[in-house]
């Protein structure tokens, strides 16, 4: 480690207890995503307690934020920090933001300690609604990232630390299918039937299948489909959710699922139309560089790690639409020796479990922390993280 990493580590300490606290504030606090405003009100009083400038209301979101950590110059990178501390109904924390958003804050007070001998903008931004529509695309969408040189955040993960995570590409719509009433019985060929252009639309979709790259995942439900069995169905709904490790394949398939419903409209004498249930949610553009810096601080800390395991991802975040405008980087911190589910209650006890979260805010405030300072001393990695990204766009 270099002098600037050996001093993050000695000044980690000063503001430890802070980070518990919030931890344990808002693990028993626990606000709704979009609805934070208590969490959002303890976060920015820290803040302002050590004299960081906050601005509020960030792309128009009442529970958004980016505190200025530390105010560099033009000249030098700018790197963010992101921060959650959204919660989820009926069970709290079971996401475990309370925790990753308060190593994010111990990791970024920690420089602000270090503010004379860090060359470069450190900002802290609040990102609240991770866990329903996702609000990092809102604040994606309205530039907030694209000035910075990378981004950074940890979430929690039952029984492994990762140095980085993949996450799926997701994209749902609406499709609603439009007949003509008759009586199924008296006169049904006076009708058109939208449940059974609905209907064909999901045989046609199965048979797609066939032809979709590995890793696809397409899901329906049929919302509605009629009332009465003796008459020919006017209208019917489709819920169609599709997912793909990257966001290209994922496009492709949606126009393969288009062409299923256009073509089920066709052969019913129905009409379709469709729109988007949600904001697509892009997949985690990775960045092998930085996944290896990071690699080498977790086995420099002693931080017992491993890649993630093989095979399809699992979930989708809105930090993967974060990183196809900036290099972004979202390690997994274990919190236990033993795996289960997550957004379960278990995540909930563990986030009220002092003796078992605040070690991992520690570990997991001094991998952000310690992986800025090196990208800042390594001009070569720095180079290397943004010649990644830029290889990694399609046009």
């Amino acid at each position: 480690m270099d002098q600037l990493q050996k001093l993050f580590l000695e000044k980690i300490s000063l503001n430890e207890q802070t980070a518990y606290d919030l931890n344990d504030d808002l693990a028993a606090h626990p606000e709704i995503s979009g609805q934070e405003f208590r969490s959002v009100k303890k976060i920015i009083e820290i803040l302002k307690a050590k004299e960081i400038a906050v601005t509020e209301n960030v792309a128009g979101l009442p529970t958004a934020f980016v505190a200025h950590v530390i105010p560099g110059e033009k000249t030098q990178p700018k790197i963010g920090i992101l921060m959650e501390y959204d919660a989820l109904p009926d069970i709290g924390h079971a996401c475990g933001h309370c925790a990753s958003g308060s190593l994010s804050l111990l990791a970024a007070l920690t420089l602000k300690e270090m503010a004379p001998t860090v060359s470069a903008t450190i900002d802290l931004i609040g990102t609240p609604n991770e866990e329903a529509t996702g609000d990092k695309i809102t604040m994606a969408n309205a530039g907030v990232f694209d000035d910075y040189a990378f981004v950074m955040m940890i979430h929690m993960n039952s029984d492994q630390t990762w140095p980085a995570c993949r996450f799926l590409a997701l994209s749902e719509i609406k499709a609603t299918f439009t007949g003509q009433t008759a009586h199924a019985a008296a006169a049904p060929w006076q009708g058109k039937n939208a449940l059974n252009g609905a209907m064909l639309a999901c045989h046609a979709i199965d048979m797609a299948r066939q032809q979709m790259k590995d890793g696809s995942r397409v899901s329906y439900i049929l919302p509605q489909g009629g009332t009465a069995s003796n008459v020919i169905v006017d209208k019917a709904e489709l819920i169609i959710n599709m997912r793909h490790a990257n966001k290209y394949d994922l496009a492709e398939n949606f126009s393969k699922v288009i062409n299923c419903l256009e073509g089920a409209a066709q052969a019913t004498e129905t009409s379709v139309t469709y729109e988007k249930t949600g904001e697509d949610f892009d997949d985690m553009n990775l960045n092998a560089p930085g996944i290896a810096a990071i690699d080498e601080i977790m086995t420099a800390i002693e931080l017992p790690h491993c890649d993630e395991p093989a095979g399809n991802a699992t979930g989708s975040s809105d930090i993967g639409n974060v990183s196809y405008i900036c290099p972004a980087f979202h390690p997994m911190m274990a919190i236990s020796d033993h795996w289960f589910s997550l957004h379960t209650k278990e995540v909930t006890t563990i986030m009220q479990t002092p003796s078992k979260i605040h070690p991992v805010i520690l570990g997991g405030a001094k991998v952000i922390g310690l992986f800025i300072l090196k990208t800042l001393s390594d001009q070569k990695l720095m180079e290397s993280i943004q010649a990644a990204f830029q290889a990694s766009l399609k046009d």
